[in-house]
């Protein structure tokens, strides 16, 4: 049971990345857009919590 389960999240996992990927969604394979993102979301994130 626990394969099964395990093999169903990382079908669904592949779906999902696939379906970001294509979308221009995610570019898993261009380093600097993932960290300029990921500054960018930490930014958003800290402006939140002064916000409150």
């Amino acid at each position: 049971m626990l394969v099964r389960h395990l093999n169903s999240a990382i079908d669904w996992h592949a779906r999902v990345f696939n379906y970001m990927h294509e979308h221009g969604m995610y570019p898993a394979y261009n380093l600097s857009q993932l960290l300029n993102n990921d500054v960018r979301n930490a930014n958003r994130a800290l402006q939140m919590r002064e916000e409150e």
